[in-house]
């Protein structure tokens, strides 16, 4: 089975177990975690399966935007399912799946890259990447629950997707765990650039790199925030979506002025 054939099962997948745990949140459908992880798992191995044909090739590694975008969002659905076994984050799938389906959907359709060579050095600083860019958009995706589950509590809304939402105090304390982790990650994956990359501020890297800073900055201060003046609720939130949005910007904004609009 070739990689196109993987990738459209993964996206059945994928939809299926999104779709469920949607119409669960709206309460059309009874609350069944087991279930959802089931299809998520089929889709992430799917997922896996589908990268992996994409990726290595006979003519050497193919590692251009298309491929990292569905090689992040199989890292973000796998962290997701591994964590949902015991944190109470699978109301995320609403948000990551669809976005592995996306990914999964432009790496068919997308351009395909030059062969590249895969160095361990660069390939530890991109594993790290990759589990960095995994927990901070997790996190992205808590923020907007912790954002929509903060409004409907200041409007005294008392129906819909709040009375299946942990409370608010659990929901923002994952949210920091989250960033920990993230920030954790992204500082080795820093490290390892300076280490393995030999200019990490070349002309093709300084984009990247300047806003990779500018978001570890970003979260720093949101952690030091919380712990010293505590920060929560919307501040939090904005805090981190502003974070992630440099991050994104730094990675796959760069990658793609470089593969797409300057090739």
């Amino acid at each position: 089975m070739d990689a196109i054939a993987l990738a459209l099962i993964a996206t059945v997948f994928y939809l299926a177990a999104a779709s469920y745990q949607w119409m669960a949140l709206q309460r059309k459908a009874p609350i069944r975690p087991s279930l959802v992880q089931l299809l998520g798992c089929a889709a992430v191995i799917n997922h896996g399966l589908s990268v992996w044909l994409a990726m290595f090739q006979p003519d050497g590694v193919h590692l251009g935007l298309s491929e990292m975008g569905v090689l992040a969002t199989l890292s973000i659905s796998t962290l997701l399912l591994v964590s949902s076994l015991k944190k109470p984050i699978l109301n995320l799938a609403i948000g990551v799946f669809p976005m592995s389906m996306v990914a999964l959907i432009f790496a068919i359709w997308g351009p395909v890259s030059a062969p590249s060579e895969m160095p361990h050095g660069l390939l530890s600083h991109i594993t790290t990447s990759l589990l960095a860019y995994s927990f901070i958009t997790i996190a992205a995706c808590q923020a907007m629950l912790v954002a929509i589950q903060n409004y409907q509590l200041k409007h005294k809304h008392t129906r819909g997707i709040i009375q299946v939402l942990p409370p608010l105090q659990t929901m923002e304390r994952l949210l920091f765990e989250l960033i920990c982790a993230g920030v954790l990650a992204l500082t080795l994956a820093i490290g390892s650039g300076f280490i393995f990359i030999e200019n990490l501020f070349a002309q093709h890297l300084a984009h990247k790199t300047v806003l990779t800073l500018m978001a570890w900055l970003v979260f720093a201060v949101l952690l030091g925030g919380h712990h010293w003046l505590g920060w929560r609720g919307m501040t939090a939130v904005r805090w981190t979506l502003g974070g992630t949005t440099l991050l994104i910007l730094g990675y796959f904004g760069s990658k793609f002025a470089l593969e797409v609009l300057l090739s």
